[in-house]
């Protein structure tokens, strides 16, 4: 196969659904007497967390979504996050909850996690709501993956039947994603750094998803001619020049030549990633306002 493959837009079709989703804020607001509001909690001053939460606090802001942001000190106690996490459980103006990772290494994240209110719980990593996906109920969904799922349906590429090759067994991507491609009747490979002879395996695929956190490791001739590859690489690296910028873990300049679509990083998966947990907190409103009728 020949050409240059089709762009996978995130940031086109997170910008569409940030208009439906202000839509939607705008109709239930006069039912509920206030807007859907998240509260993100994040610890410690991780640069590149903080340019997150910021732009997940920017994105809030232009739906009509009320951020609640508390930004906490390194030294932060996981008694004092507990205490936190729990006042916004139980504040009812409060519809989302987002602790953003990663935490300082003292702090345990899945003990925190767990104390988040599963109904609350818009990055869809509490135990209860990975339970739901697992047995295909109802519930929160890890947005990155579900940002993934959104990508693939509005560019009518259909799992059914293909092979979906996974680079990452994380819990906050690999794993849930795996599941929600199985929903979708692909046939899913999860490869990781104990994977033998990958590059096999990821050439078979005919959805190849990159999400290892490693530049440049997903390389043209790891990819079947005509396949999907999904990229959710952000490593940051910097040049000679001591400039930083944003890669993936795909070799876009090269693997652009052989896939039949791609999405590029900036610009891919991370808007949709953010399109998601805005999503995710208007589900939580919208369930509110229908368990009060």
């Amino acid at each position: 196969m020949t050409g240059i493959a089709g762009i996978l837009d995130g940031k086109a079709l997170a910008a569409q659904l940030h208009i439906e989703l202000t839509q939607q804020i705008e109709t239930l607001q006069p039912q509920m007497g206030r807007p859907p509001s998240l509260a993100v909690l994040m610890v410690g001053d991780n640069p590149a967390s903080l340019s997150y939460v910021r732009g997940k606090e920017r994105a809030c802001e232009k739906v009509g979504i009320a951020s609640v942001g508390k930004h906490l000190p390194t030294e932060t106690t996981q008694l004092e996050l507990e205490k936190l996490l729990h006042d916004f459980n139980q504040d009812e103006t409060v519809d989302g909850i987002l602790l953003q990772l990663p935490l300082p290494d003292h702090l345990d994240a899945a003990g925190l996690l767990s104390q988040i209110n599963p109904d609350k719980d818009v990055d869809g990593l509490h135990p209860l709501n990975l339970g739901r996906l697992m047995r295909g109920e109802l519930g929160l969904q890890s947005c990155t993956p579900a940002g993934i799922m959104h990508l693939l349906a509005a560019y009518e590429i259909d799992p059914t039947g293909k092979n979906a090759v996974i680079i990452g067994r994380s819990t906050l991507v690999g794993k849930p994603l795996a599941l929600m491609l199985l929903s979708a009747n692909a046939t899913v490979t999860v490869a990781h750094s104990r994977t033998q002879n990958l590059q096999a395996i990821a050439r078979s695929a005919d959805i190849l998803i990159a999400a290892a956190g490693q530049p440049n490791l997903v390389t043209a001739d790891m990819v079947m001619p005509g396949a999907t590859v999904i990229d959710v690489g952000t490593n940051r690296i910097v040049d000679e020049t001591g400039k930083a910028r944003l890669v993936g873990d795909v070799d876009f300049t090269n693997v652009q030549k052989v896939a039949a679509w791609l999405s590029p990083v900036p610009g891919g998966v991370g808007p949709m990633t953010v399109a998601m947990l805005l999503h995710n907190t208007v589900w939580s409103y919208r369930r509110k306002l229908q368990r009060c009728d």
